[in-house]
This record gives structure tokens, sequence and C-alpha cells, in this order.
């Protein structure tokens, strides 16, 4: 078979979509007429699609999203006060990321804050940004872990780089010393360069004392709230309402 040689070389090469456009064309009828720059035009296309595909299932595994959610799905009917304005204007191209902003997401247990996080990472993940998720406690034990082995500035450094972190969970308990200068650190890292997605049942105005040290809440608050959309959701536990759906 003349093609087989072909689709070997773009396999080494790793052309990978443009080897499965070639070999869906050998089995096509009416591509005769095309031109040559045409054909050519379709196999590179292919290729292109497939790196887009691969790349953002890699985003996707990397982001450790604890649900599969989307905006598509967000249930509007829910009585949970959500803008459905503001969420359009967030989820339209991820701009919120582009500028470098946070949102929060307040609201009593079970009202879909985790779910929703997870949709608007999930969104720009798709937009080309990479996400990463993690609720708090384990983000502290984590971080706790990294200084123990000595690789805490490392970990830090990731996070650093991540477009969109989601912390939830947040400051649903007091910080502990090291929490809050570990997280100061993370805010400092990340301030006006990349975005933040934290949930918590606590209302912002109480951040300040469950952060703890005055000067280190001042110091956290200042770098995340004056640029962030806050989003407060109210109503019964959205997890009754959709089977398990939201958190």
């Amino acid at each position: 078979m003349l093609n087989q040689p072909t689709l070997e070389k773009l396999e080494t090469m790793h052309l990978h979509g443009m080897a499965e456009a070639f070999r869906s064309h050998a089995q096509q009828t009416g591509l005769a007429d095309l031109s040559f720059e045409e054909r050519l035009a379709m196999l590179v296309d292919q290729e292109w699609l497939w790196r887009q595909n691969r790349a953002l299932a890699r985003r996707l595994t990397q982001a450790k999203f604890r649900f599969r959610a989307s905006v598509e799905d967000i249930d509007f009917r829910l009585a949970r006060c959500l803008d459905r304005s503001l969420i359009r204007s967030l989820t339209q191209n991820s701009t919120w990321v582009q500028q470098h902003q946070q949102v929060f997401l307040l609201g009593p247990t079970g009202v879909g804050k985790t779910w929703l996080a997870c949709a608007l990472a999930e969104k720009a993940c798709r937009d080309g940004f990479t996400a990463f998720f993690r609720q708090a406690p384990k983000l502290f034990r984590d971080l706790a872990l990294a200084r123990a082995d000595g690789s805490l500035s490392s970990f830090l450094a990731r996070l650093g780089k991540i477009d969109v972190l989601v912390v939830d969970d947040w400051v649903n308990a007091p910080l502990a010393e090291t929490e809050r200068r570990d997280f100061l650190e993370i805010c400092e890292d990340r301030y006006q360069l990349r975005s933040t997605i934290l949930t918590s049942q606590i209302p912002v105005k109480r951040w300040h004392e469950q952060i703890g040290d005055p000067t280190l809440a001042d110091s956290i608050l200042d770098r995340l709230v004056h640029n962030a959309h806050q989003i407060e959701l109210k109503g019964n536990s959205a997890r009754k309402e959709l089977h398990g759906k939201g958190s």
C-alpha cells in the first residue's frame, strides 16, 4: 500500500491528527475534485483540532475538579438568586480570567457553590486556561507536607502559575498561623497575574476574623477582595433538587 509509508512517517513525527485525516480521506470519494491546497488545509485543520482536544483533555485531568460540571448545565430555575447576566459575562471567553479577577461563591452548604466553581473553571479550561481544584483543608495539608519534605518552594511556584486556582470551603474554619502565612504567599504570587475562585459558607465581612492575624488578614484580603465578583447563593439545598448534581 503506497499510503502506508506516509502514514508511518506522520505517526513518527507525532502528527496523529493528520494521520487520522489521511486515513479517512483515503476511504472517501469525492475529494478528487478538491485542489491540493484545499486537501492540505483539511489535513492541517484535523491536526490542529486533534492537538487542541488533547491539550484540553490534559488540562481537565490536571485540574482535578470535584464535579464534571459545565456552565451550559447551570439551572437558573432553582431559587438561588443567581444573576444570569453576571454568569453570562463571566463565561463569555472567560474574560475575568484574562483580567486576573477573582470570583467568590458564598452561601450555605448544599446550595451549589462547589458545582458552580467547577463549571466556571471548566469553561476557563475550554478557553485555553489551566485550573486546579482543591478543598482548603487538603490544600493546607499539601502545603504542610511540602514544607516537611523540602518541596514547599516548588509547590508554591506551581500554584503561582495556574491560571485559575479553585479553593473550596475557604475559611469555613479559622486559619492557623502557618496556613495564613502560606495563603498570603499564594496570594502574593498570583496578585494581578492569575485568578482565584473561593467558595465559602462564611460571609466576606467575617473573613478577616477567620484568617486571624489582623496584619496578615489585611494583606490577604487586599490582594483578593478589591478585584472580585461576589456571588451569594441563597435558598434550599440544591443537592436535594438536583439529586446529587451540586454541592
